[in-house]
């Protein structure tokens, strides 16, 4: 295979959750070669590893996020997908370690104090890996010290807030007037069921979006492509 060949290839893959060529799933791919196999292959024929990432892993994963937006495929099919993208980015961490391969930038996601809930915030993880991004998550019932103490850290980074109680989003609030005090420059995304635009805005938050494609987009045209 070519190289383009091989990056669609990759990029095919994940999109569709093929993991390796001994997973079962989907059906019509059994023994196939998945992410795994691919990637390894790709890399020792000499391919750039940020062209494996970019066009491959990331290329699949982008197709993945805007079908889930438009409710064209939905959480298991994300789930499958983030597996068999992961397969391709264990293939790709010596190229991470060794400053080969880099990442877009840094992101610091948790739930904040009080709240308990994950599966928003642990697709917002995976979907931001999958585009290219190194994730820090703090976990669940996050207070606002910890974020600070994260991102002071890694300055520079985005820092990422979720809650699904409506008896918690005080806690965001509080969370991004302690950021915007220590580390005013910093960009603050929320996310969450109970949010609304109106209350990112309220809370001095840069971006809301009701999905993580959304805020893949935010962040693209904020800082990738500038």
């Amino acid at each position: 295979m070519s190289d383009m060949e091989i990056v669609d290839r990759i990029a095919m893959c994940v999109e569709r959750g093929k993991v390796d060529k001994n997973a079962p799933y989907p059906p019509d791919m059994k023994g196939l070669d998945g992410v795994k196999e691919l990637t390894a292959q790709a890399l020792a024929g000499g391919m750039d590893p940020n062209i494996v990432l970019t066009c491959g892993l990331m290329a699949g994963m982008s197709v993945v996020g805007k079908k889930f937006s438009k409710n064209e495929v939905f959480v298991p099919d994300l789930l499958m997908a983030a597996k068999a993208m992961n397969a391709g980015m264990e293939q790709l961490k010596p190229a991470f370690d060794s400053g080969a391969a880099k990442h877009k930038g840094t992101f610091i996601i948790g739930t904040v104090q009080g709240d308990l809930h994950d599966i928003g915030k642990n697709l917002v993880r995976m979907m931001l890996e999958g585009a290219g991004w190194k994730v820090i998550d703090l976990g669940v019932d996050t207070p606002p010290e910890k974020f600070l103490a994260e991102l002071e850290k890694n300055p520079g980074a985005v820092v990422g807030l979720s809650a699904l109680l409506t008896t918690t989003m005080v806690n965001m609030d509080k969370t991004v007037k302690l950021i915007r005090e220590k580390v005013p420059a910093t960009i603050v995304c929320v996310g969450g069921a109970p949010l609304t635009q109106e209350f990112c805005d309220k809370i001095g938050a840069d971006a809301y979006a009701p999905d993580p494609q959304g805020i893949i987009e935010y962040l693209d045209e904020k800082i990738c492509n500038n």
